[in-house]
């Protein structure tokens, strides 16, 4: 037990313990409307950079805003290990910024990158990319690797598969998360959109999920010969439409697995991936229960399904 383990466990466990929680959650989701659910969440630790004047769209985006500053505060606090572990489960945020930026060079007004500090890995110079070929060039000469092609649904699939496969390779305590997480992304590429990643991502893609899963020619082809580690999130899932049902287990899946990362009375990595998990499902949640409040109806019974 080292020294550096100490605190950045400490701090971990510090930092989840301050998240909202389901029940603030649902408070918001259920509050008259978007303006009150926003005075509430006021006095939450989203509150930061928070406008209560705000649309849902922009109030969601201040809450991923608080998450990032989360996670930049709590690697800051991590042995280097640790640290790596924190930027490597961050890694949708430098998607988010990447898919932006390619966004912003087919003309398309996009909102201001997320700032990541030591969260980054390649957007520094993934920001000064002139074009999608130099984005793409960018990728291939780092860890991301080459996403096999240069538009922004071949990137994102790519980055996304290449995150999924490095956290579950490097990452044991989030391997099943990283599992799962790929077999929802390949199902909807494949069985909604008519995507099927070719190249590299179909590379990472065979690695998460069996080569026989990546090949099959319909859902239920793709569910059963799914390896075990990603079986679980469609179990159940009998159409494509419902994908958004087994996203949602998913995230309860992620919750619950890391509160037992977190309460393991160790000092080493699997509390803080514990921690990750744990503010990413609660932002995950705050950003659902906003988009119930500036809806309600039908949109409130979405959300308790989604809280299952």
């Amino acid at each position: 037990m080292s020294a550096g383990w100490v605190a950045g466990v400490t701090r971990a466990r510090a930092m989840a313990a301050g998240r909202v929680g389901p029940d603030t959650a649902r408070r918001l989701a259920t509050a008259p409307s978007l303006p009150d659910s926003l005075r509430m969440l006021a006095g939450t630790p989203y509150r930061r950079g928070l406008d209560v004047t705000a649309g849902a769209a922009e109030a969601q985006r201040a809450v991923s805003d608080t998450l990032v500053w989360q996670l930049r505060v709590l690697a800051g606090w991590q042995p280097r290990p640790g640290a790596g572990a924190v930027r490597l489960l961050a890694s949708g945020f430098e998607i988010a910024n990447t898919r932006d930026r390619l966004r912003t060079l087919a003309g398309t007004p996009s909102p201001p990158p997320y700032r990541l500090g030591a969260l980054s890995t390649a957007w520094p110079r993934l920001s000064r990319a002139a074009s999608p070929a130099e984005i793409r060039a960018a990728l291939a000469a780092s860890v991301w690797g080459d996403p096999g092609g240069d538009t922004p649904a071949a990137v994102v699939t790519g980055m996304r598969l290449s995150a999924a496969a490095r956290t579950a390779a490097n990452l044991p305590p989030a391997a099943r998360w990283a599992a799962g997480e790929a077999a929802l992304l390949v199902a909807r590429e494949v069985f909604l959109t008519g995507r099927r990643p070719t190249g590299p991502a179909a590379r990472d893609a065979a690695r998460l999920l069996g080569t026989a899963a990546v090949r099959a020619g319909s859902f239920a082809g793709f569910r059963t010969r799914l390896v075990k580690t990603a079986r679980w999130v469609l179990e159940d899932v009998e159409r494509p439409a419902d994908l958004w049902r087994a996203e949602a287990r998913w995230w309860r899946t992620v919750e619950r697995e890391a509160l037992s990362l977190l309460s393991a009375a160790r000092f080493d990595l699997a509390p803080v991936v514990g921690a990750v998990g744990l503010l990413r499902a609660d932002a995950w949640r705050v950003r659902a229960g906003l988009e119930c409040a500036a809806h309600g109806g039908r949109a409130r019974e979405a959300f308790d399904e989604l809280l299952g």
